[in-house]
């Protein structure tokens, strides 16, 4: 598939160092060595055993590391005025999440990947609280890489959904930011400009309800912080994405058509979408993949594979070549 050969191209190209904090899992060990085979990455591996990782993978023990003392004035700087005791943080500094969250924060690491065994809650919970949000980020939400051999009905072969895993039920001020992070995910990763676009069961005003002024509202919202970036809404899928509809509902327009980013109106909207194009549409579904943190960590579905702990690993590398941009 050209777009995930791609983001392997791009990780190999400068690989970055990865942490995996959850080196006991055969997927996880099979993946981090794989990656680190194959240069997609340097990878840093917590809890496993140095004889099955290989020598291409760099085993951390927290306990001999050297870095316990620091982590824990950290962490306890962190979480001090939630109570944290230094008896406390010393602890929690040995969770291995907490521990690889900290590596990136202290610059031992560029990224980290967990959720293989970690849930969800667990590992995003841990990276606001570590890492934290990016410098005026007031909202980390989730996106999709949608990727097929054959192009979508306009032309592009990957897509970015958002946000279809973690804010449910976003505002009008948040589903903006999430249209800012989507737009710079897609330019990054994909390598491609950017046109969103901001779904609804509406276009133009063809419907009249409180959850099409929040759209409509958020595209203004967009337009008034990024006025070169490519935006229209509200619009109906179709619009967004099949030319022949486009023309006839919204002609003119520089995305209608044309969109490869869309922002789905909340999170049954954009989970049952992402569901329907993987499950009836034979599209492969890369994510959700965090945006909106400090520096790059992404969760993994427990349920995931190798592969899928593989392509994260480089997903998350791409990102931290671009943490500054």
């Amino acid at each position: 598939m050209k777009t995930l050969d791609d983001l392997l191209d791009a990780a190999r190209h400068h690989p970055m160092r990865i942490v995996l904090c959850e080196g006991d899992d055969s997927r996880v060990l099979q993946a981090a060595r794989r990656a680190a085979e194959d240069g997609i990455a340097h990878i840093l591996l917590l809890g496993a055993d140095p004889a099955r990782a290989g020598g291409a993978v760099q085993c951390i023990d927290p306990q001999t590391c050297g870095w316990l003392d620091a982590f824990a004035d950290t962490l306890l700087s962190l979480r001090r005025h939630r109570g944290m005791t230094p008896e406390q943080a010393r602890d929690a500094v040995l969770d291995p999440l907490t521990f690889a969250h900290l590596m990136v924060r202290e610059g031992h690491a560029d990224g980290a990947v967990s959720g293989a065994v970690h849930t969800t809650a667990n590992v995003v919970r841990t990276a606001l609280q570590v890492l934290g949000k990016r410098p005026g980020v007031h909202t980390v939400s989730s996106f999709f890489i949608m990727m097929r051999d054959a192009p979508f009905p306009t032309h592009a072969q990957a897509m970015v959904f958002s946000d279809c895993g973690l804010v449910i039920e976003p505002s009008a001020e948040e589903l903006a930011e999430i249209a800012l992070a989507s737009a710079h995910s897609a330019r990054t990763l994909l390598g491609v400009e950017p046109r969103v676009a901001m779904l609804s069961f509406s276009t133009q005003g063809s419907a009249h309800h409180a959850e099409v002024d929040k759209v409509r509202h958020a595209t203004e919202l967009v337009r008034a912080q990024a006025p070169d970036l490519a935006v229209e809404g509200e619009m109906q899928l179709d619009t967004a994405i099949v030319p022949e509809v486009a023309s006839r509902k919204w002609p003119g327009a520089s995305v209608a058509g044309q969109a490869n980013v869309l922002i789905f109106p909340n999170l049954a909207a954009g989970n049952i979408g992402y569901k329907l194009s993987e499950r009836l549409g034979g599209v492969t579904a890369l994510g959700p993949l965090l945006q909106g943190l400090n520096k790059p960590a992404n969760d993994l579905s427990r349920g995931c594979s190798e592969d899928d702990i593989y392509q994260v690993i480089a997903v998350t590398a791409v990102q931290a070549q671009h943490q500054d941009a």
